[in-house]
């Protein structure tokens, strides 16, 4: 059984990513389940993933939730299990502006013994971010690219189980630094998002942080910004 590009592709999924494959179209119960597609076709099969256009993907928040749950509890998963394990930490080294160890947990993402993905471009970058963030998603509803402000934000993080938790707004940016990526979300007011309109009273109560998480190409460093707009 191909366990290795299974659970990579499993945590691609769970960061959002659909997966190309060949689906196999006959019952599940006669395949032996010994190579990826027959695994992934049974899963659409059973209802676990959906198909579409060629590829395959996680169907809703519910099921997102249970692949999130596992890839933090199978220690079988090897270096995703202990990226998405680390994501608590990254979660409070965030909440904290704690912006070292921050950067050195994507460093350790980066450069796990097999790399999901060598994330030159942001779209890359954007699913090591879901895995180190996984444990976000017990206090926080995720949006990735929400409409916020005057366009769109990489992330927002909504504290929907406590609404007096802080909210994330979090950019990413590739070749620039974190504090262009602050910048932008100033710009673009994206914080609106949290404050409501004019004359409501806003529905959460914590600060909002602004964070910026760039990636330099050239020398292969993250360095992260963690700033309070509001408080």
């Amino acid at each position: 059984m191909c366990v290795d590009a299974v659970r990579d592709d499993l945590a691609l999924m769970v960061s959002g990513e659909a997966i190309s494959i060949k689906i196999r179209e006959y019952a599940a119960t006669s395949m032996n389940l010994s190579t990826r597609e027959e695994i992934f076709s049974a899963m659409v099969v059973y209802g676990f993933l959906s198909f579409e256009n060629g590829k395959v993907s996680i169907p809703n928040k519910e099921l997102m939730d249970k692949f999130s749950d596992m890839l933090q509890k199978k220690p079988t998963l090897g270096y995703v299990y202990n990226l998405a394990k680390e994501s608590g930490r990254m979660l409070r080294a965030t909440l904290d502006a704690d912006t070292k160890t921050m950067a050195e947990i994507l460093e350790q993402a980066h450069n796990t013994e097999v790399p999901l993905l060598s994330y030159n471009h942001e779209t890359e970058l954007t699913a090591i971010i879901n895995l180190v963030y996984l444990a976000a998603r017990d206090i926080y509803k995720v949006e990735r690219e929400d409409k916020a402000g005057k366009g769109y934000v990489d992330f927002i993080f909504y504290p929907e189980r406590d609404k007096s938790a802080d909210c994330i707004i979090l950019e990413l940016k590739v070749g620039h630094t974190p504090q262009e990526a602050i910048q932008q979300i100033k710009d673009k007011e994206y914080a609106l998002r949290f404050r409501g309109h004019l004359g409501e009273t806003p529905q959460y109560g914590g600060r909002i942080l602004a964070v910026g998480i760039s990636y330099d190409k050239v020398d292969k460093k993250h360095s992260c910004a963690v700033e309070v707009l509001s408080s």
